[in-house]
C-alpha cells in the first residue's frame, strides 16, 4: 500500500494527494493516515509542493464526501423509510431510521464535523448527512473545517517525523480496528434485533 501511495504523490505532487484523499474518503480501506504524514515527509524534502499540499488534500476530502452524500440525498429518508419495512431489509427497523433522523436533526453538524476527524466514521458520516438533507452549504463548510483540522495534523506529524512518517499509521492503526470492529457489532446488532422482530411478528400472525 505505502508503494503504490509513494509512487502517485511523487508523480503527481499535491495533485496526487488530493486525488488520493478523495479515494480515501469513497473507499474506507485506502488509509489517509498513511497519505497524509507521506504527503508532509515529501513536502519537507521539496518533493511536494508544500503551499498545496493541504488545500489539495482538503479539496480532495471535500469532493469525496460529496460523492457520498450525494448518495445519501439519492437515497432520501423516505426511501429508506419504505425500505425499512420490508422483511429482507434487515439493516434497520423504521424505529431505528425515525431515531436516526431525530438525532440527525439534532446534532448533525455535530456529527459531521467531529465524525471528519474519526477513521472510517469520516466517510460513513457523509452519508446520512444527505439523507437527512443537511443544507449543501453547511455540510460543505463542516466538512472543509473538520477534514482541514485532521489533515493539517496529520501533513504536519508527517513533516516533523521526516523518513519515520510510517510510525503514524503504526500509532493509529489499532484504533482503526477498534472503530471498525465497533461498527460491524453494531450492525450485527441491528440485523439481529431485526430479524427477531421480524420472526416475532410472524409467530405472532401464525398464533392468531
Amino acid at each position: 500500500m505505502a508503494d503504490w501511495v509513494f509512487s502517485i504523490v511523487d508523480r503527481l505532487g499535491a495533485a496526487g494527494v488530493g486525488f488520493l484523499i478523495f479515494l480515501e474518503n469513497v473507499v474506507p480501506p485506502i488509509p489517509s493516515e498513511v497519505i497524509l504524514p507521506l504527503a508532509g515527509f515529501r513536502a519537507r524534502t521539496g518533493a511536494v509542493e508544500v503551499l498545496w499540499v493541504w488545500p489539495m488534500a482538503t479539496a480532495g476530502s471535500v469532493l469525496g464526501a460529496l460523492v457520498l452524500y450525494g448518495l445519501g440525498a439519492w437515497l432520501g429518508y423516505e426511501r429508506l423509510h419504505r425500505l425499512s419495512a420490508r422483511r429482507w431489509f434487515v439493516l434497520s427497523s423504521q424505529a431505528d431510521l425515525e431515531r436516526g433522523r431525530t438525532l440527525f436533526d439534532r446534532h448533525g453538524g455535530k456529527l459531521v464535523l467531529v465524525g471528519r476527524c474519526v477513521p472510517l466514521i469520516r466517510s460513513v458520516v457523509s452519508v446520512p448527512a444527505g439523507v437527512a438533507g443537511m443544507p449543501m452549504t453547511r455540510f460543505v463548510v463542516l466538512t472543509a473545517i473538520g477534514s482541514g483540522v485532521w489533515n493539517a495534523v496529520f501533513i504536519g506529524l508527517g513533516w516533523m517525523l521526516g523518513e519515520n512518517w510510517g510510525r503514524v499509521e503504526g500509532a493509529l492503526g489499532p484504533a482503526g480496528y477498534v472503530v471498525l470492529a465497533g461498527v460491524a457489532a453494531l450492525a450485527g446488532w441491528l440485523i439481529v434485533r431485526k430479524l427477531r422482530a421480524r420472526n416475532a411478528n410472524v409467530g405472532a400472525h401464525r398464533l392468531r
